[in-house]
Parts: structure tokens; sequence; C-alpha cells
């Protein structure tokens, strides 16, 4: 068995880049994943979970993801623990091996939007695609 996770949200906040003591380069943000199923009140929750990335993933991260972008996500999940005031706690992050843009924020989608002759159908198909459903099938890897 493998220890393999895919998802697909939104990154939570900008990302910034940083250094590990041994000189690598490190990202570490949140994905604000949205569940499956609606709640009881027929909403659909939110999850945000920790990610980390490294060096090349890293450094691109950091060059070109903003916040609200939707990213995919393949990576593995890292459990690990420390004590704090004599309690243990517990961590769990995903250490991302893989990141895909899926679609640009709505902020840079502005930016980077061409001139209305220019918009061809497939912009139009992708703001189209609500985040709830995509499903893992979906991902390009």
């Amino acid at each position: 068995m493998k220890n393999t996770v895919i998802l697909i949200g939104r990154i939570a906040k900008d990302i910034e880049l940083r250094s590990t003591k041994s000189g690598n380069d490190v990202v570490q943000f949140n994905l604000a994943v949205a569940r499956e199923f609606k709640n009881t009140e027929g909403v659909y929750e939110t999850d945000f979970i920790n990610i980390t990335t490294y060096n090349q993933t890293a450094k691109f991260l950091s060059e070109y993801a903003n916040k609200g972008d939707l990213v995919g996500i393949k990576g593995r999940i890292q459990t690990g623990s420390y004590e704090k005031d004599g309690e243990i706690k517990y961590t769990q992050t995903i250490i991302a091996d893989k990141v895909s843009f899926l679609a640009f924020s709505k902020k840079d989608e502005q930016k980077k939007e061409p001139a209305k002759e220019e918009t061809n159908n497939f912009e139009d198909y992708e703001n189209s695609i609500a985040m709830e459903d995509i499903s893992t099938d979906d991902l390009p890897f």
C-alpha cells in the first residue's frame, strides 16, 4: 500500500518562500478544500489542510501562486508529534510532490483578462466550473 493523497482546493493565503536550516526552499500554506456533501443546513463546509512543499515546487509556487488560485495537489500524509506544556501534540500535514494550477483567482483573472474579442470558449467553460463539481477523476495526474 502507498501513502498517496490527491486534493483540489484554493490557496487560502499568499505564498511565502522560506529556507530550512539546511538551505532547502520550503513553502507552507493552507489549502481550502470543499467537502463533497452538504451539512444539515444545506451548505458545503470547507476544510483547511496544511500543505508543505520543498525545493523546486516551493520556488515555483512562491513565484506564480496567489491566494484564491485553484490547484490540484498530489502528495503524501506526514504525521509528527511534539511536547508543549507537558502535553503531547500530534500534527498532520500533506507533503506535496506535485502541484497543478487548475484556475487562477478572480483577482488574477481580471488582471490577465484578454480583450473581449480574444475571449475563447475554454475560458467561459473554465469559469463555469464550481469547485465542488470537480472530482479526483478530473485531475490530470
